[in-house]
């Protein structure tokens, strides 16, 4: 879990944003306080100021206005002027000064320093402008002497209308501002003890709003790990405990979904692993997102290398169909895996996944494996042709010759015989055929019981040699190379004489005069293998494999003529897998053929193995 910052901190923002209130609020207030209060102390020192001016007045236009006084008294009313002054020598006072307003002689100052100034002409220019005026004239202003601050009032003494004297009052007004400056002091000094006290509880209300939180946040990171078990504690029924009240209930209802979704994901993994069919499915852009193991065994891919492989990659299908095509396919698509000796075809089936805003969020395809389906379909249409083809050619005869007894041969005793004869063999001939077809497709429904019952195979087999050597026409030599022990099979002898008629009577038939048909039996760890070689035509290399297929031929004109139907190693291929076994040749073009076939067999101790 990272480590949350100093500023990022709920409970550090909290009481910082606590103290900047406070700050605030103190600054707003201060400064209104502060500004109210110089003000008033200014306006207060100053009409202290204005009333001892005034007070000062009124004894300097009594002095000033007796104008009859002899001018011996002029010294006498310095003197007076000097004590008069003398009063005002205090702390808040720095200089009065009294100036004539007819001569702007400096009649007296308070300063015991300066007197020599009296009497002395004054140069001041707000003196001046006061007694043209006739108005007071007062202003702040810094001591150069002292560099703090001043307050000048300059005020006239007006008598009769005229201005006979000016008052010059020079007090420190520095004093107001060193009381505010104490006050400042005070005030900043509560101010810090008020922030202290803010930080403290607003540390505790912060650290009373955040615990439920921190707790929320660990349990919303262990939810995020998957672990529902721990629980917020609720620490009351205010806001913040109702949520952590609610928190709790959505980690259960979590608990739930995650327990429904996790069954859900396993049954639908397990319903993919065990599909027989093959499922992919993509995101909005066409890139594999998920496949199943039998998607990935149909198209020979591994699952790790094909995540995130564009669909129409993965299915070959660049150069005929863009995902955009795809989306829009509403037919299936076949896909053609396959090569000339092993046919492999797929059906690929494909589903959008929509929003219910139309969005498309992906592709969903179905591969249904269709070989055997298509093997099978194409060997329908195949036998159907085979059947049709059959049938056609001896009716077609009998057709022929009967329309030609209709029209009158039939009177003829030379050919009327033959004819007939001819369409007695061509009727034979669909009797055999359709017998053959009608066996095989019972052994196709597999409703048919074997009649099994133990027999000596090579006793069995001698028999079945020895009537084919009685009623053989061509001069073909038998040669049997069989075990002179008893080797006991539990087969069934109908179905296994109609396998080994079938195999001897297609040696015979392709056997030349003075040719040679051989023999065999084999014992082996677990089957008896039955041969039968012939010195015929031969079969060619590529068409080995489809002789047990049905209707086939490898001289067709040369069976036909013999009356074969091309069903007889297909009932023999068929009736030796019902007794378990395989069938199977080989074969030289030219040369000969050989036919195997096997049969389970367990061997007994007291049996010996002494075949050659």
């Amino acid at each position: 879990m990272r480590k949350v910052g100093f500023f990022q901190s709920v409970q550090h923002k909290t009481v910082l944003i606590y103290m900047l209130l406070i700050i605030i609020a103190m600054q707003v207030i201060g400064v209104y306080f502060v500004r109210q209060l110089e003000t008033t102390l200014k306006d207060n020192f100053k009409t202290s100021i204005n009333d001892k001016v005034n007070l000062l007045n009124y004894y300097v236009e009594e002095l000033l206005s007796k104008d009859t006084l002899p001018e011996e008294n002029e010294i006498s009313l310095e003197d007076n002027m000097r004590n008069m002054l003398g009063d005002y020598r205090t702390t808040d006072i720095i200089e009065v000064r009294v100036i004539d307003g007819k001569t702007q002689k400096i009649l007296g100052t308070s300063d015991p320093d300066t007197q020599e100034i009296v009497g002395q002409k004054a140069t001041d220019t707000r003196i001046r402008r006061v007694i043209a005026t006739a108005q007071s004239d007062d202003r702040e202003m810094i001591d150069p002497h002292t560099g703090k601050r001043i307050w000048v009032l300059t005020s006239p003494v007006i008598s009769n209308g005229d201005v006979i004297g000016v008052i010059y009052f020079v007090s420190k007004i520095e004093t107001v501002f060193l009381q505010m400056k104490q006050i400042n002091q005070i005030f900043i000094t509560g101010t810090i003890i008020a922030l202290a006290i803010t930080a403290v509880l607003g540390f505790l209300l912060a650290r009373a709003i955040t615990k439920p939180i921190s707790d929320m946040r660990r349990q919303a990171i262990a939810l995020s790990k998957g672990n529902y078990s721990r629980k917020v504690k609720v620490y009351g029924n205010d806001e913040i405990g109702q949520l952590a009240f609610a928190f709790n209930n959505l980690t259960k209802k979590l608990q739930e979904a995650q327990s429904s979704t996790e069954s859900e994901r396993r049954k639908l993994s397990s319903v993919l692993s065990f599909m027989t069919d093959g499922v992919i499915a993509t995101d909005r852009r066409g890139r594999v997102i998920l496949i199943n193991d039998q998607a990935a065994l149909m198209l020979n891919v591994s699952r790790e290398t094909v995540l995130s492989t564009p669909i129409v990659s993965l299915l070959d299908l660049e150069n005929e169909y863009t995902f955009d095509e795809l989306v829009s396919e509403k037919d299936s698509v076949i896909l053609d895996y396959g090569t000339d000796g092993n046919p492999y075809i797929l059906r690929a089936n494909f589903s959008v996944i929509q929003k219910e805003t139309g969005f498309v969020n992906g592709l969903i395809t179905v591969l249904h494996d269709i070989t055997e389906q298509e093997k099978i379909e194409m060997e329908r249409r195949e036998f159907v042709a085979n059947v049709s083809h059959e049938l056609r050619t001896p009716l077609t005869t009998m057709r022929s010759y009967l329309e030609a007894l209709t029209d009158g041969a039939w009177q003829d005793k030379d050919i009327a015989p033959n004819f007939l004869n001819v369409a007695q063999n061509e009727t034979e001939r669909m009797i055999r055929l359709v017998n053959d077809l009608l066996q095989l497709s019972k052994m196709d429904s597999k409703d048919y019981k074997l009649s099994k019952e133990w027999v000596d195979i090579v006793v069995f087999f001698n028999r079945i040699i020895d009537r084919f050597e009685l009623t053989k026409e061509q001069t073909v030599l038998f040669e049997r190379k069989l075990p002179d022990k008893a080797i006991l099979l539990e087969i069934d002898p109908d179905k296994l004489t109609q396998v080994i008629d079938n195999i001897i009577s297609n040696a015979l038939k392709y056997s030349p005069e003075g040719g040679k048909v051989t023999f065999r039996i084999k014992e082996q760890e677990d089957q008896i293998v039955v041969s039968i070689t012939d010195q015929g035509v031969g079969i060619p290399k590529g068409n080995v494999n489809k002789i047990f297929g049905r209707f086939y031929r490898v001289d067709k004109a040369r069976s036909r003529k013999l009356g074969g139907t091309g069903l007889g190693l297909a009932i023999a291929k068929e009736m030796v897998e019902a007794h378990d076994g395989d069938i199977w040749a080989r074969s030289i073009e030219g040369k000969g053929t050989t036919i195997f076939f096997s049969l389970p067999y367990e061997k007994y101790e007291d049996e010996e193995d002494d075949w050659s």
